[in-house]
């Protein structure tokens, strides 16, 4: 199954100022979560980010924040999975009933947060986009691991660069020109 800008929403779960300095990779993996950010900006496609638990593990990412703009929400959780939090749970379900049905889903940790989301929304029958390059763990080979599992459970595993031409879809599109800028 392909992405579909059409039918996508992003969701970014908690890259945060004070996790982030200790995921293995970290800057691989939140430099491929802005690069989705801006592509969903550019193309149109709905994004949520999440924040666990701020007040120990502060704000997103600045960079990443910015990026989002203030139109994004940015909702706070302390339940590891997204699916567990109201307002979350509602904003995927509005999402969807829009007909954006595919989430495509990046951040920290691989094996908790992102982990849990990833097989509650499975469990729910949701299509689910795992963004391979875009998540992290405080080991690699934890991530490793939740990605395996993901795939088992029937998540789809992809590479940001993957969403991107997917979402594109043709060479001729005129975004093109604009993205391509984003993905070398």
């Amino acid at each position: 199954m392909l992405a579909d800008r059409d039918r996508a929403q992003l969701l970014i779960i908690d890259v945060q100022e004070k996790l982030a300095p200790h995921i293995a990779d970290s800057s691989v993996a939140a430099a491929n979560c802005l690069r989705l950010v801006r592509y969903a900006g550019r193309l149109g496609v709905p994004i949520t980010i999440t924040e666990h638990y701020s007040k120990g593990l502060g704000p997103t990412v600045s960079g990443l924040r910015d990026a989002a703009g203030n139109e994004t929400p940015r909702l706070e959780k302390i339940a590891f999975s997204c699916w567990r939090d109201d307002a979350i749970r509602t904003r995927i379900s509005a999402l969807e009933s829009e007909g954006r049905d595919q989430i495509v889903v990046a951040g920290m940790e691989t094996h908790v947060c992102v982990g849990q989301t990833v097989l509650e929304l499975l469990d729910h029958g949701k299509t689910v986009f795992v963004v391979a390059d875009a998540v992290g763990s405080r080991q690699a080979a934890v991530r490793d691991l939740a990605l395996e599992r993901f795939r088992d459970a029937g998540a789809n595993i992809v590479a940001q660069e993957m969403i991107a031409f997917e979402w594109l879809g043709r060479g001729d599109d005129p975004a093109f020109k604009d993205l391509i800028q984003l993905i070398r």
